[in-house]
């Protein structure tokens, strides 16, 4: 009789310890930081304690518990630790490989791309075919405006990580010519060094120009940095040193890169210094760019 009771107590408590084992397995799998954009258009951020087939159950920072239904989630991500900073959810950057347009040590993964528009005219796109080489192209459609000389060009670039999110290595060329004129190649060669992560770096690089079939005599550099000011947020600045035989020209930018959605909003101003210049001149720069494919 005593071991019959012994063998009920044993059933009971691995049944116990069962469940318990169940109930905490089941909390965990949804005890997951999560991103979710809903049909709305509205974000939120948080920590799943329940989820079915018909809503999602989030416990956020400044909400609190709330409820969503899954007919209203246009998309749900989960969210790694380190994209969380102080609460907030810190997004991708949606152009970690480029500044305003000049590339740095990174390289886009593969099947992974984006489309760059500035001041509308201005058009590109790029992608990964390996996680260490892209290819890129670029046209300023003047065709559509009555105008028969077309620039097109391409950009392959190769990217290396020596030390992973620390220092990265690449070089490439941009390959160009304008259809509709004849003996009217450009391009330059370039390669490059990129200190510090995707979201904070600096990049040192020097290249060689050609167009109409001549090389430049002097190299060109350019010293370049992005830092990340908060979740939404990049200073950006962009810097060119060219010297040729009639003169010498130093290209300075400052601005930022804003992320709207999912997509990159750049703004700022190129200001050209040269010794035969009069007087002050900023370009303004605006250009957005749109992330596709593979993350």
């Amino acid at each position: 009789m005593k071991t019959l009771v012994l063998s009920k107590k044993c059933l009971l408590l691995g049944f116990f310890l069962i469940m318990t084992l169940t109930v905490i397995s089941q909390v965990e799998a949804d005890s997951v930081m999560v991103y979710i954009e809903t049909t709305d258009g509205n974000t939120y951020t948080g920590l799943v304690i329940e989820q079915d087939s018909a809503k999602v159950v989030l416990q956020t920072e400044s909400l609190g518990t709330i409820t969503i239904g899954r007919e209203n989630i246009k998309e749900m991500e989960s969210v790694l630790p380190v994209k969380m900073v102080e609460g907030k959810y810190w997004f991708d950057n949606p152009q970690a490989t480029r500044y305003f347009y000049s590339p740095n040590g990174y390289g886009l993964k593969a099947g992974e791309g984006y489309y760059q528009n500035i001041w509308v005219l201005f058009n590109s796109f790029a992608v990964g075919v390996t996680d260490y080489i892209s290819i890129g192209a670029g046209v300023i459609p003047l065709f559509l405006f009555a105008g028969e000389s077309t620039p097109m060009w391409i950009t392959p670039k190769f990217s290396i990580p020596l030390k992973k999110d620390a220092f990265n290595i690449g070089g490439g060329a941009l390959l160009g010519a304008v259809l509709g004129e004849d003996d009217a190649g450009f391009g330059i060669v370039y390669g490059l060094a990129t200190l510090g992560s995707r979201d904070n770096n600096v990049t040192f690089g020097m290249g060689y120009g050609y167009a109409g079939g001549d090389w430049a005599n002097s190299p060109m550099f350019n010293f370049n940095c992005m830092f990340r000011t908060g979740a939404r947020g990049y200073f950006l600045t962009e810097n060119y040193f060219i010297s040729s035989e009639e003169a010498s020209v130093v290209l300075i930018s400052l601005g930022g890169r804003q992320i709207i959605k999912k997509a990159g909003l750049d703004y700022g101003l190129f200001i050209p210094f040269s010794s035969d210049m009069e007087g002050f001149i900023a370009i303004p720069w605006l250009g957005i760019t749109i992330p596709f494919g593979a993350k």
